[in-house]
């Protein structure tokens, strides 16, 4: 077993155009880089070389591949190598949606009070005769179980026979943040190893997928003053008492492909017809009713079949468009909602 893991502590951080996941530990300090969670970062920006709209048969191949693949390191080559004609940040955000699907369906059977202590029992069996192997993360693998979750699981059980510790959602949040606070060397290491192999759930991919929106809100607000166009950002609504509001609001309504644009959404994923229905329904058309026609930007692509509802004010684009047309200067129109700009 690594002797260090009691100082282990996970940090995310941007080098160059790549992110970096650093591992500080006694033992000194180990980089992940980015590629392990498919998140590397295209030359130049986040703008997708080649479009990222599939057809409903191009998604549903993918997804009926994704059926076999497991939330490790492995399926990032997997998908690439079957599909090496589409961007590995589609194929990944593909995965995750589709792979949180299925946990859904079978997470119960697994959070029985039987099923735990039969995974607990077979934890600290296997974790006696081979104190070195991730025996957390092999057996996540065999009950297609997300490694973290798997984690969360034993970890919840073990806080459970620990006479001096009340195990609360907040002490197993920390811990699985932090590694260290584990009272167990063993487990520190299974639950370190759990959550830098798995792609879909953790700390480390909540605070990667966080990263990553952010960044692609950043080039939103990047490319809006790229184009002169004055706007307010989620912040500046909400100071002005807006509860639900979209990404950017324009304070001069543009033109995108003949339709009206009133607002943008940023969504950093893959826009699928379970995603893209619960969007439409708790956020995309409340922003319609109060504030008009608007665009979507599903950066890592979406299904064509879901842009439907241009006609009635909802454009969807993989990218930022190229074609706005933008009110002459000196026009005198000001924005309905007042007050200052992003820009």
């Amino acid at each position: 077993m690594n002797a260090d893991i009691r100082s282990c502590h996970l940090t995310l951080s941007r080098e160059a155009s790549r992110y970096v996941v650093s591992v500080s530990a006694s033992g000194g300090r180990r980089n992940i880089s980015g590629s392990l969670f498919s998140l590397r970062i295209i030359e130049g920006g986040l703008e997708p070389a080649r479009t990222m709209r599939l057809s409903r048969a191009e998604y549903s191949e993918i997804a009926a591949f994704t059926e076999q693949l497991r939330p490790t390191r492995q399926c990032v080559k997997m998908l690439k190598d079957r599909f090496p004609s589409h961007l590995q940040s589609t194929l990944l955000s593909i995965f995750s949606l589709e792979y949180q699907k299925r946990i859904k369906r079978t997470i119960a059977k697994h959070q029985t009070p039987e099923a735990v202590e039969i995974y607990f029992q077979r934890y600290l069996s296997q974790v006696k005769m081979c104190p070195s192997s991730p025996v957390l993360l092999c057996l996540a693998n065999e009950l297609d179980i997300a490694p973290s979750l798997m984690a969360r699981i034993i970890l919840e059980r073990f806080l459970q026979q620990q006479e001096d510790t009340v195990s609360t959602k907040q002490l197993v949040n920390s811990m699985l943040r932090e590694p260290s606070l584990i009272p167990d060397d063993g487990l520190a290491y299974n639950v370190y190893q759990c959550t830098i192999n798995d792609c879909c759930y953790g700390p480390l991919v909540d605070c990667i997928k966080h990263s990553i929106g952010h960044e692609h809100e950043v080039l939103l607000h990047d490319k809006l003053r790229e184009k002169n166009l004055s706007f307010l950002d989620e912040s500046q609504l909400r100071a002005k008492g807006y509860d639900k509001t979209p990404d950017i609001i324009l304070e001069v309504p543009v033109a995108v492909e003949g339709r009206i644009v009133h607002w943008i959404e940023s969504k950093a994923s893959f826009g699928d017809d379970h995603s893209h229905r619960n969007y439409l329904n708790e956020q995309f058309w409340s922003y319609w009713n109060r504030f008009g026609p608007g665009l979507v930007i599903y950066w890592h692509g979406f299904i064509e079949d879901l842009d439907c509802h241009r006609d009635r004010g909802i454009l969807l684009k993989d990218h930022f468009p190229s074609d706005i047309v933008t009110l002459c200067h000196g026009t005198g129109q000001g924005s309905a909602l007042g007050g200052g700009s992003g820009t």
